[in-house]
């Protein structure tokens, strides 16, 4: 019951957030919303409240808001076989369309930085002391390596290291890639060539693979409290890590350097967002922030029927000087549609093998 209520409470407030961006956005340059959806179609129930119907849809792994003069995830063509009307999406420049498309992973991306923003003023921020080393395990990268407990690791690829946390960035996703590690041992500095290994661990009971070398830090890592303007630094800091670590797993997908099969779909999803709804609702909170922001990033790849779909087709429509053919926008988004539900179904199934232990 707890992962069932989890479930809602989380998807429920991550769409809404960021349909809301979306809405809030044409709202404001007056451009006609027609429909606000919780789900993808078809509709199960709703209410007209002006010229917007507001609505939940059969299916749950979503949502949309239907603007006027917009090919989206309702594939309504009717509105289009006419001129433009001056409230349409249509009949907007690039920076109108763009700014109402972005805005809904903008939203996403402002709810993660503000949980950052409250958790780093509430618990304090890693203090920034040196990376010393204090268990080495036998037989990993690091002891093969040749370093030692006490030593104090500077820098990897020529990067600073001031934290356990940066540190922990760079090789959870560097798996089979060799790093150079440079480290000081009394006053000398030593380099060393390590390349990290692949393994299995429990997030939030969920299995992930990350890059390991084997060491742990010499004490507890100390937390200091800091004020309201440096958690506002530190949660930029921290969007922005975040956001980048998103990337690099996208880039790593691509280049097959990580298994599609380490996705989480929804059972996943809602394994750990109920693991998160037990620890309490700080956890839930951050869990949520960490969706969001991964949702912020994926929403933006120029792939058909996500926002960044949408924003390469104005951007094509802007250099071109004219819109694109009804039938080939719907044809676009159906495409898009198809091979979305097609990785739904896949990691659902893939879920579904992790859940039976296959």
């Amino acid at each position: 019951m707890v992962t069932i209520l989890a479930v809602i409470f989380v998807l429920g407030v991550l769409i809404f957030i960021h349909e809301a961006g979306h809405f809030l956005a044409a709202k404001l340059l007056k451009i006609r919303v027609e429909r606000f959806s919780l789900g993808y179609p078809p509709r199960i129930v709703g209410r007209k409240i002006g010229e917007t119907d507001y609505c939940i849809s059969a299916i749950p792994f979503g949502g949309y808001v239907k603007i006027a003069g917009m090919v989206d995830e309702s594939l309504d063509k009717e509105t289009l076989k006419k001129s433009p009307s001056p409230w349409e999406f249509r009949s907007r420049p690039f920076i109108q369309k763009f700014l109402v498309l972005s805005a809904g992973p903008l939203m996403n991306l402002v709810f993660a930085f503000l949980v950052f923003v409250a958790v780093n003023w509430m618990v304090g921020v890693e203090e920034k002391n040196g990376v010393y080393i204090g268990n080495v395990l036998k037989g990993k990268p690091a002891e093969r390596a040749g370093l030692m407990s006490g030593d104090r690791i500077v820098a990897v690829d020529g990067k600073r290291i001031d934290s356990w946390e940066d540190l922990t960035e760079i090789i959870s996703v560097s798996s089979g890639r060799e790093l150079v590690i440079e480290y000081l041992r009394g006053d000398s500095l030593h380099r060393a060539k390590i390349v990290p290994e692949k393994e299995k661990i429990k997030n939030l009971g969920e299995s992930v693979e990350v890059g390991r070398i084997g060491i742990s830090s010499l004490g507890p890592v100390k937390r200091k409290k800091v004020g309201v303007f440096a958690s506002i630094y530190y949660g930029g800091v921290d969007t922005w890590k975040l956001t980048k670590l998103t990337f690099v797993t996208i880039y790593r997908l691509i280049t097959g350097h990580e298994t599609i099969r380490s996705l989480a779909g929804p059972i996943g999803i809602a394994k750990m967002a109920g693991e998160s709804a037990r620890l309490g609702i700080g956890p839930l909170i951050l869990f949520m922030a960490l969706l969001s922001l991964n949702l912020a990033v994926l929403n933006l790849l120029p792939f058909p029927a996500l926002d960044g779909g949408h924003i390469l087709i104005v951007g094509i429509e802007g250099v071109i000087r004219r819109e694109i053919p009804l039938r080939v926008r719907v044809v676009i988004q159906q495409i898009g549609m198809i091979l979305l539900l097609a990785l739904m179904i896949f990691v659902v199934y893939n879920d579904i093998l992790r859940v039976t232990g296959h």
